[in-house]
């Protein structure tokens, strides 16, 4: 593993903005300080650029095993790297699906054969596998994932004795996705009835209601505060949501915590008509008011840390009509390009998109020695120019699936190197495919 120096960069970590060397060695940041003189394999001139910590995305679908025709690991840590995440957490509604410790360990040995970015599988959860989730290891293991609302996938655990025994027995962080099925399934019902398979997207987030949204989650905070469950709720899609979480104690003493996504916090329903199916997520897209109170709630902590939910299906299946079209969208590659965009218009800062992407990750998850420029810990690292515009369009999506709800778009930042675990997994437009991720391990 070579050692690599990088020079004059604008460090924001930990809520400092510092002109800074960093050397690496044998994946570790081994010295930071100003003016380092040591001689290194490689050197990066950093000179006008900021470096963060790399993204840590807490909910991605990376569709392997069983779903390869949309994407695969390899495939799309690709496009994590070109994004600037350089760890993922990655979700169980594959085929099959992971309900089974040997189901979530053959996920383990493709991440380690084939991903650029750091990875850890969520263990999934069923109505009736609750002894295979009970053998889940909390030092290597992000966590167990509950759907409480269907989605992709067959995964919906409705049975209300298997949700209270997965909360009360979980062996470390419960992640659930809070959508209630009854509500869901009489709005479809009823505006079936109205229209027919006339359905169109704009009804999306009428269906999949924020009332849906709201019952599930606070059922989800119910169980979690009787059982002293460590509960992480996913994709906080209304601004109703945000009241049922507090921002009054440090997240490491939080037993409940709540992620955003970036579609929550950048699409609203006004986008519909242009974007149609391509901005179909469960949760949904739903109202400027609920994009504006997210946003507000990850600023000031009841929202603690951002994600994508990347979800890839292909261009055909997501130009069928509505009913047919399923849920979900490409994301990872653009996630830190969207937030700097956001810094650009004023309404964040770098500090809070480091906080949210990877400090607040690694807090809430445990994760070991990532997610901090410290000494000692793993670099994973990004380097980006905030001067340099980028326009996404289908010559750069690096997701197999081969679209982007952003296509079109100019970022105001580009994604100039990230670093994985000490290695140069991305430069100037070029993967670098040497190397792979690592296994995160988590203090617990």
């Amino acid at each position: 593993m070579s050692s690599i120096l990088i020079k004059n960069a604008q460090v924001v970590n930990e809520g400092k903005i510092e002109t800074l060397d960093l050397f690496i060695k044998d994946g570790r940041i081994e010295k930071i300080g100003g003016q380092l003189d040591l001689k290194a394999d490689q050197e990066i001139n950093a000179e006008g650029l900021h470096l963060l910590p790399g993204l840590i995305d807490d909910q991605v679908h990376f569709r392997e095993p069983g779903l390869t025709y949309k994407a695969n690991i390899f495939t799309e840590s690709r496009a994590a790297v070109a994004g600037g995440t350089t760890s993922f957490m990655e979700m169980p509604n594959t085929v099959p699906n992971t309900l089974t410790q040997r189901l979530l360990q053959d996920k383990y040995d493709i991440g380690q054969d084939s991903s650029l970015a750091n990875y850890s599988f969520f263990m999934g959860a069923g109505n009736d596998n609750l002894d295979e989730v009970l053998k889940t290891n909390p030092r290597d293991v992000c966590g167990i994932k509950v759907f409480m609302g269907s989605s992709t996938g067959n995964m919906l655990v409705d049975s209300e004795v298997a949700l209270e025994n997965i909360f009360r027995n979980a062996p470390t962080l419960v992640a659930t996705h809070c959508e209630d099925e009854a509500t869901i399934k009489a709005n479809l019902a009823l505006y079936k009835e109205q229209y027919g398979d006339a359905i169109t997207i704009n009804m999306h987030p009428l269906i999949r209601s924020a009332e849906a949204c709201y019952l599930s989650s606070s059922k989800a905070v119910e169980l979690a505060k009787k059982n002293n469950t460590r509960l992480h709720i996913l994709h906080i899609s209304t601004g109703k949501e945000t009241a049922l979480f507090t921002n009054d104690i440090p997240l490491e003493q939080k037993r409940i915590t709540a992620e955003a996504c970036i579609h929550h916090m950048w699409f609203s329903d006004l986008d519909y008509s242009t974007k149609g199916n391509y901005i179909k997520w469960n949760p949904a897209v739903k109202t400027v008011d609920d994009r504006d109170q997210i946003l507000k709630a990850v600023l000031d902590g009841h929202i603690d840390v951002i994600a994508t939910d990347h979800a890839p299906h292909t261009i055909e299946e997501k130009e069928q009509a509505y009913l047919q079209a399923p849920s979900g969208g490409p994301l990872v590659q653009h996630a830190l390009q969207a937030l700097l965009d956001l810094v650009q218009q004023g309404k964040m800062t770098l500090e809070q998109v480091v906080q949210k992407t990877a400090h607040n990750t690694a807090i809430a998850f445990q994760i070991e020695q990532r997610g901090f420029i410290r000494e000692g810990y793993w670099a994973d690292l990004v380097l980006v120019d905030l001067n340099k515009p980028y326009t996404v369009n289908r010559a750069n999506i690096l997701s197999k699936c081969g679209w982007s709800p952003f296509e079109e778009h100019t970022f105001s930042s580009s994604i100039e190197h990230t670093i994985v675990s000490g290695n140069i997994a991305y430069s100037k437009g070029q993967i670098m495919e040497v190397g792979s991720g690592h296994r995160l391990l988590f203090n617990r």
